[in-house]
């Protein structure tokens, strides 16, 4: 996978960061951890431009969570309710827990947002509650790009300044990540069962 993002970053220059960072917020297993860090090591080998690269970050990132939040803000949280009501008892997922976090993302959606974007597992998954609760979009898009601007352009200068060693850890630390995500749905689903 890192050698396949590092030629991705190599050929695509800037729209290769863009696409892979769209990729990566709408099919989490690829994660950012090894895409800005990559981009940012092609930007301190002068390939590509270190402002560039977070640019090229921040937009694609933005746009991975604005097709999550615009498909949940169109299905809406009214059917949302019909389904948990219907088969929220085979996924823990009933229209009380829907109805806490509606009331949680209304209360504290920016620092939801913002504090999400840099959480694995969470930065993707935060924009389909926030559209099903109609979160206004000035907020979500200001805070999403708030947070990612954090993240991405931490990782990328990360990247810039470690130089030729991230290619050492990138591969680790996306496993890592990507290891973390699926323990962490695997041991819902265990739950689930167990309930059930």
């Amino acid at each position: 996978m890192v050698e396949w993002a590092a030629d991705l970053v190599a050929s695509g220059g800037l729209a290769g960061v863009f696409l892979l960072m769209v990729a990566e917020n709408l099919f989490p297993p690829l994660p950012s951890e090894v895409v800005m860090p990559l981009a940012g090591f092609a930007a301190a080998e002068g390939r590509l431009s270190l402002p560039g690269v977070i640019l090229a970050g921040i937009s694609g990132s933005v746009v991975g969570n604005a097709l999550w939040f615009e498909a949940a803000r169109a299905y809406g949280a009214a059917r949302m309710r019909r389904i948990a009501r219907r088969f929220g008892r085979h996924v823990g997922l009933g229209p009380e827990t829907i109805g806490r976090a509606e009331a949680a993302l209304r209360r504290n959606g920016p620092a939801a947002v913002f504090l999400a974007r840099m959480m694995p597992g969470l930065r993707t998954g935060i924009s389909i509650p926030a559209g099903l609760v109609e979160l206004p979009r000035p907020v979500f898009y200001i805070w999403t790009a708030l947070g990612t601007t954090v993240w991405t352009g931490g990782l990328a200068l990360a990247g810039y300044a470690l130089g030729e060693h991230v290619q050492g850890w990138a591969g680790p630390v996306g496993a890592a990540v990507m290891l973390a995500v699926l323990a962490m749905l695997g041991w819902k689903a265990w739950r689930l069962r167990r309930a059930a």
